[in-house]
Formats: structure tokens, C-alpha cells, sequence
């Protein structure tokens, strides 16, 4: 079975994204990720370009990485000097890590009018830097940048260029896809023109500008590419770079026959894109294939009834084969097979009647302005009220939020004010905040903690807040969907109203109350493990 090499470039071709940052203990945290998947390489960074990527390639020799090998990222020499005089030669050296990727010109455009070299001075860069790597004692990785636009312009400079990192001892040639501008019936008779050239393992290198970075990489191991690169999630420059996610899921799942990453490492990748997007301080991507929170989503009747009996009716694989999740929407759009799938994990009757009610009243709620496909933990609080198991664990006396400020230029000071009866008690406390939803926040839990210490692990993670009728302008409804986390589980709630305060209020009473919940059946079924296994030990 035929292995194909994953490379992994988030950490330096990726964090050239716009708005991407990792700091140091980040980029150590994901290389020992990638390594517990199985992943081949990690490219750290370039060891010259800044203090925080000479100093990851200190700080990962402490790690005990099992698996993927760390290579260090740089340029060919530089015009007119020796490579062994080259300060990024030496920097590539001085990295000590064993594998080093060498980026060099294929397309005389960039030899002539970037670097202002000669062309045969370019395959002398490219020679020379190779050979003193390898001299040095590293395995070496030779990037033929923008070779699919040299291949296009000069096909036969183009294959010079590649055929001088061969001769000079290169491991591993990779031909690159730099400006993202080609489609796979170019990529593949590039491949094509560079196999027959070669005699060293090729590699492929897409960015996404054109859309079609993933289908680009797999057309080039349709054509005998055993080294594919790429990033997590796709980010990247520009458009950024083939989505590694999606290349090792096809290549695992569909392309029969191709082994990748190490054992059960595919089943982690939807765990790995979201670990990837949280360091990287970025909102996840719903709609990503196989992994996002959408890619197996269900929301038409017809499709969850479908769904219900054959999964692979809309399903292309099992959302478990990648470690993700199937999910039923309620929207005015459902129909009955949404609310019994959903309601399925409630243990509730499937009373027609109930299903019935259920339906009618998110269409209400939906027709005011709510979404519940977005916000589960609601709709969970919403099927409890239809049925009439849903019981109040405190009521609201009043709230107050006061926002102040003065002609100086100080940030506003935010104080919000709570009463509300607990079981047999009044709560009334008051609390700051950075903004008028934490203060409200920090008063709730402060009033609750002490009946419900649980709700001291909730977190909340994120706020939105959406204008539903624009029209009516100041006094528009809005829509307010908070996520909240604790050390289990994600949930998202949401509130409706004129007044965005209130709005909030309602998001954020039915966020406690969701975490409430879930704290009390997660307790009734530990009393009902420890009864079976006291009847067990009776017995």
C-alpha cells in the first residue's frame, strides 16, 4: 500500500495568512498535534526571517516527537555569493534541524525581472544551495516555486531548474502551484513532463486562488506524487493554500489504496481544524467540507426522513469517519422528521400531537425573528416547555444596566444589577463588567453560583447579534446567539427583542439554564450507575 507523504506548512506558509499569529508555545503545541496524528513533516519556519522561529527550532528539540520529522524553511543562496557564505544558508544549518526545504525560481520571469540573475546563475543558486545542505548532512526538500507557470512560459528552463536540485541530491523535488492560478488537467501534465525528467520522489505544492487547491494536489498524485503540502484548514496567503484536512480525508477515504497519517489519526481531524482554528484565534468555517459543523448538517424534512433510513442517502462518508457529527436543524423549514430526530436524545414518547406542537411553535418563534439551527441548547429548553417537563429553577425580579461616562476619555464603566428568587430566596447583587452583556453575565452567575456551583466551569465563548428587521432602523428586532462552553461540550442559545439588552438577557438566562440542566441529568445517571451496580454487588 502506498504511502503518501503529509507535509505540514501551517506554521509557516500559513501563518502568512492575513490575520493569522502564532505565537511560539502555539506553533510547539500543534507540532506535537500533528505528530500524535501521524503527520510526516512540519515545516517550523524560517530560521532567519525572525527571533520567534530561530526560537521554536530551539524549543522543539525538547520535544519527544515520535513520528514527524521538523524541517527548517529557506531561500536558495543569494546572487554573487557563496552558499557556504550565505547568511541563510548558514541560518538553515545552524537550525540543526535534519531536513531542511530549499525554495528556488522555475519561471525565468521571476530569474530576470525579481531576482535580476541570469538564467544560468539561477541554476547555480539552486545547485549550490542544495549540495551544501546535503553536505552538511540534511536531507533536503527542493520547493521549485511557480514551476507550473515556468513549465507554461519555458517548459524547458523549467525542467533545468528542477533537474539541478535532483543532481545536487536532493530527497524530494516539489513542484509549486504559487499563485494558485491552475487548474488539474495543467497540474497533471506537469507532473507528467517533470516524472519523466526525474528520478527522485516528486512532491506538489497548490495554493487556492483559482478554488481548486485540493483537487489540483490530487490530481497530481493521480500522476505518481508521493509528497503533498499544504496547511490546516487551507489557511494561507491570499487565498490561502490546499486545505490538508480535506487532501488526507480523500486520500484516506476516498482514494482507495493510499495510506496516510498513523492509525485512527483520520478520525481526529475534525478535532484537529478546530484545535488549529482556536490557536490561530479565528472563528471556524461552518461550511468546510468534512469536518465543519454544517458538513453534515440536515435541515429539509425530506432529507432527515432520508437520512433517518439510509445515512448514505446524504452523506458521502460517516461524519465519525473524520470525527465529526450528524445534525438535525429545527427551522420553519422542518418537518416532523427533524423534531423526532432531534427529540430522539430527549427519550421523549413520539406522540404525534407533541411533534405536532413542537413544530408549530418554532414556526411561531421563527416567524418573530428566532433561529434554532444555530442554537441547539435553546431548542432543547423549547421541547422541554411544549411538553410541559420543563420547570423554572429561578425567576427574574428585575435587572438593571447602567452604562457611565464623563468628558474625559476613559473607557465606559459598565454596572449591571440582578434580583431574582432562587428556591426559597431572594438574590440581589451587582456586578461590573467590560460591557453591559459580561456585566449581565458576571451579576447572573454571581447571584447562582452559590445554589449552583457548576455553573462556575461555563464559560461563555462568543457573541453575535444580528438586525433582523433593518427597516425599521433604531428600533429594529435583533437577534442575539451566544456560545457558551464548559470542560464538556459546546452550546449556543438564543434571544430576541427590540431592545438588544433584553435580547441578550434571554440568551443568556437560556445559556444557565441549558448548563443547569445538563449538570442535573449527568448527575441522575451517575445515581443510576452507582443503584445498577449496588443491585450487581447484592446479587
Amino acid at each position: 500500500m502506498p504511502r503518501i507523504e503529509i507535509y505540514d506548512t501551517t506554521l509557516r506558509d500559513g501563518s502568512q495568512g492575513e490575520g493569522v499569529n502564532f505565537s511560539l508555545q502555539d506553533k510547539l503545541q500543534i507540532t506535537k498535534r500533528l505528530d500524535a496524528l501521524g503527520f510526516d513533516f512540519v515545516e517550523g519556519g524560517y530560521p532567519l526571517s525572525n527571533p520567534k522561529d530561530a526560537e521554536y527550532f530551539q524549543a522543539v528539540r525538547d520535544l519527544d516527537l515520535g513520528h514527524v520529522r521538523v524541517a527548517a524553511f529557506g531561500m536558495t543562496r543569494r546572487r554573487g555569493v557563496a552558499a557556504e557564505d550565505d547568511t541563510g544558508m548558514l541560518a538553515l544549518r545552524d537550525s540543526q534541524a535534519l531536513v531542511c526545504t530549499v525554495v528556488g525560481k522555475s519561471w525565468g520571469l521571476h530569474v530576470t525581472e525579481v531576482l535580476r540573475a541570469e538564467l544560468d546563475e539561477n541554476l547555480a543558486m539552486i545547485a549550490d544551495s542544495v549540495a551544501f545542505l546535503v553536505g552538511e548532512g540534511r536531507e533536503v526538500i527542493y520547493d521549485a516555486e511557480h514551476f507550473f507557470d515556468g513549465w507554461a512560459a519555458d517548459p524547458d528552463y523549467a525542467l533545468k531548474s528542477v533537474s539541478a536540485a535532483a543532481a545536487a541530491g536532493a530527497r524530494t523535488i516539489v513542484l509549486c502551484d504559487t499563485n494558485g492560478g491552475r487548474l488539474p488537467e495543467e497540474i497533471a501534465a506537469g507532473v507528467e513532463a517533470a516524472s519523466s525528467e526525474l528520478s527522485v520522489p516528486l512532491g506538489i505544492h497548490c495554493h487556492n486562488d483559482s478554488d481548486v487547491g485540493v483537487a489540483n494536489s490530487l490530481a497530481a498524485i493521480d500522476q505518481g506524487v508521493t509528497h503533498v503540502q499544504g496547511t490546516i484548514n487551507g489557511i494561507g496567503e491570499r487565498c490561502g493554500n490546499a486545505d490538508l484536512v480535506s487532501l488526507v480525508a480523500n486520500l484516506a477515504l476516498k482514494k482507495n489504496g493510499f495510506e496516510v497519517l498513523s492509525t485512527g489519526g483520520v478520525e481526529h481531524l475534525a478535532e484537529l481544524s478546530r484545535f488549529v482554528y482556536e490557536l490561530a484565534n479565528m472563528n471556524f468555517r461552518s461550511g468546510q467540507p468534512f469536518v465543519g459543523s454544517s458538513a453534515f448538517a440536515h435541515k429539509g424534512g425530506m432529507h432527515v426522513h432520508a437520512v433517518n433510513r439510509v445515512a448514505a442517502s446524504y452523506e458521502h462518508i460517516p461524519p465519525d469517519s473524520v470525527g465529526n457529527v450528524r445534525r438535525v436543524l429545527v427551522s420553519e423549514l422542518s418537518g416532523r422528521s427533524n423534531i423526532v430526530a432531534v427529540t430522539t436524545r430527549h427519550r421523549m414518547q413520539q406522540d404525534d400531537d407533541l411533534m405536532a406542537k413542537i413544530l408549530g411553535r418554532v414556526q411561531e418563534l421563527e416567524n418573530e425573528g428566532y433561529q434554532f439551527e444555530a442554537a441547539e441548547a435553546s431548542f432543547d429548553l423549547l421541547v422541554k416547555k411544549v411538553a410541559g417537563t420543563y420547570r423554572s429553577l429561578f425567576e427574574r425580579v428585575h435587572y438593571r444596566v447602567n452604562v457611565e461616562t464623563d468628558a474625559v476619555e476613559q473607557d465606559p464603566a459598565t454596572e449591571a444589577t440582578v434580583k431574582l428568587k432562587v428556591q426559597d430566596s431572594v438574590k440581589h447583587v451587582v456586578a461590573e463588567g467590560d460591557g453591559p452583556v459580561n456585566a449581565l453575565d458576571t451579576a447572573l452567575r454571581k447571584a447562582l453560583c452559590d445554589t449552583f456551583p457548576g455553573l462556575r466551569s461555563m464559560q461563555l465563548v462568543d457573541y453575535k447579534v444580528r438586525v433582523i428587521n433593518s427597516t425599521e432602523g433604531t428600533a429594529a428586532r435583533v437577534r442575539v446567539v451566544i456560545e457558551s462552553r464548559d470542560a464538556d461540550e459546546v452550546w449556543r442559545t438564543v434571544g430576541v427583542s427590540e431592545n438588544i439588552i433584553e435580547a441578550s438577557w434571554l440568551a443568556l438566562v437560556d445559556s444557565v439554564e441549558y448548563k443547569l440542566f445538563k449538570d442535573e441529568d449527568a448527575d441522575d445517571e451517575s445515581s443510576q450507575l452507582v443503584d445498577s451496580a449496588n443491585v450487581r454487588d447484592d446479587a
